[in-house]
């Protein structure tokens, strides 16, 4: 595979890639389960009709091509044909994840200029509280029970055509818009056009090793960029069978469901690979249909890399990505496996490690990771904020914010954040929301938050703060801080680990020196689990 073969033609839209597998009328598209052993099963002409019959229903509300739409649902049947549907009608759609707050989707309407939210009806309480704050949000629409003042899904579909002709879109036509933490100011709205599914499926298909059939686990959660990237695209477009646990994770659980569902190819996240290696007797499970495991978000233990070849006698192999574009390095099937190593540029991809002035480094020497502009599954830029996508670049390079070196073979080897951008459990946390929800404490008079080494979750955050009143010190004030930042910003984000200072190291001009602190906190090797 050569770049070229990663660019979609003019006239393109991610919903045929789906479509074209219901001419197979019992081809299964999902398998789906939830905590209390309810199952569905789903095929693929039944996501066609569902999603055609849900385009025609927003098309008469008035919803039309380029309008914008917050989705926010969670691991049911429903997102599949709800996201499938608003391809088609041509929308824009912008990922919500059930952890954000009033504050975050007023920002996101704002920043978008959204004109409807579909959501569980559980979840149409917080859009409430911001209704009358905002003017472009027009259609609010639920899913499951009826709410008043909501268009309630189930009936806005169930009188409809279950055909639709697929707006036209060229491949240039706006189809995401993730939001992600930066280290300072408001999320940026991450723009992915259509051509962007074209360039990922041909890359992550081969990472995955999805094979048309195949059973595929990805645990993702709707709501964030990485469910567009593997349960919604690489799944459905290669014609496998997704499988869908709506449920908390457990680690036994888990393994079980694998053997039950006899899967073929599984994505999780590290911290759950980690979780999983470290049940007892994990001979207790069979997997003979497991054919490709694969992880990402961050490095994942040798060690546990190491229990699973052991106990299942398949490689979990690494992936490395963004928000911002696609599977970038990582180790395919049939590659030589270098233990610690990210693996290598992906087929079609010109990702490099440059230096300061953007030259490629040389094989030993650390440097940025970074993609050239031309790649086809680089995002668009940061909507409405020139300023950030230009600052994002050095010469013709994305610079990804991460760093790496290089080998005599061209395997990459991650040395860490070149910023403050915390990832634990594959979450994406900026410090500065963080920073900002502390410092809205009566009791907090200064403070900085950096990722700290944790054996399970990769990293957690870690919050050094500076009292009005340094008497109050104690662990009831740990555990009032960190529910006040759970209310604050969202659950995920919370400092797990507190640390009480009387001061923090700035540079001249009074800037907080977060690399320091991350530094000194990293050769310690402190963390929690």
């Amino acid at each position: 595979m050569n770049e070229a073969d990663l660019y979609a033609p003019e006239m393109y839209n991610m919903a045929e890639d789906i479509d074209r597998h219901a001419k197979d009328p019992e081809k299964v598209a999902l398998l789906w389960e939830d905590e209390k052993g309810n199952r569905q099963k789903k095929t693929y002409a039944d996501l066609r009709r569902e999603s055609n019959k849900l385009a025609n229903g927003l098309k008469k509300l008035g919803l039309q091509k380029g309008d914008k739409v917050i989705i926010t649902l969670p691991r049911i049947p429903e997102t599949y044909s709800i996201y499938l549907g608003a391809l088609k009608l041509g929308l824009i759609i912008s990922p919500g994840s059930e952890m954000l707050r009033e504050k975050d989707w007023l920002y996101r309407v704002e920043h978008s200029k959204a004109k409807a939210t579909i959501c569980l009806a559980g979840l149409t309480g917080s859009f409430e509280q911001i209704r009358s704050q905002t003017d472009s949000l027009t259609h609010f629409i639920s899913v499951g029970e009826k709410v008043y003042g909501w268009v309630q899904y189930e009936e806005l579909v169930q009188d409809e055509p279950s055909e639709f002709a697929i707006v036209e879109t060229r491949a240039a036509d706006i189809a995401f818009l993730n939001y992600t933490s930066g280290t300072t100011g408001h999320p940026k709205g991450v723009v992915h056009a259509h051509s962007w599914a074209y360039a990922h499926q041909a890359v992550a298909s081969q990472w995955l090793d999805v094979k048309e059939g195949d059973v595929v686990w990805a645990t993702a959660a709707p709501g964030w960029a990485k469910w567009n990237w593997t349960p919604f695209m690489s799944t459905l477009g290669a014609g496998a069978t997704g499988f869908v646990y709506n449920g908390r994770f457990e680690p036994e659980k888990y393994l079980t469901l694998m053997e039950r569902y006899q899967v073929n190819v599984l994505c999780c996240t590290p911290t759950e690979y980690r979780l999983m290696a470290k049940l007892d007797e994990l001979e207790r499970f069979s997997l003979p249909a497991m054919r490709s495991m694969v992880s990402a978000g961050e490095p994942l233990n040798q060690e546990v890399i190491e229990t699973f070849k052991r106990h299942f006698q398949v490689q979990v192999r690494d992936g490395y990505g963004q928000t911002e574009n696609t599977l970038l390095v990582g180790t395919l099937p049939g590659m030589e496996l270098k233990p610690g190593s990210m693996g290598k540029p992906t087929p079609g991809n010109n990702v490099a490690i440059i230096d300061e002035e953007a030259n490629r480094v040389q094989a030993g020497e650390v440097g940025d990771i970074a993609v050239h502009k031309s790649t086809a599954a680089l995002f668009k830029g940061y909507l409405d904020d020139p300023e950030r996508t230009a600052a994002a670049y050095r010469g013709d390079w994305y610079l990804t914010g991460d760093q790496a070196r290089l080998d005599e073979d061209g395997y990459f080897w991650f040395e860490g954040r070149s910023d403050d951008i915390i990832i634990s459990s594959g979450y994406t946390i900026g410090p500065f929301e963080v920073e900002d929800a502390l410092v809205r404490h009566a009791a907090v008079k200064e403070c900085a938050v950096v990722a700290v080494p944790d054996e399970i979750r990769g990293s957690v955050v870690k919050a050094f703060v500076i009292l009005k009143q340094p008497e109050l010190v104690g662990e009831a004030l740990v555990k009032e801080l960190q529910e006040h930042v759970k209310y604050m910003t969202a659950p995920y984000k919370y400092p797990r680990i507190i640390e009480f200072v009387t001061e923090l190291p700035k540079t001249a001009s009074g800037k907080i020196r977060r690399v320091e602190l991350r530094q000194r906190e990293q050769k310690q090797g402190k963390g929690t689990i």
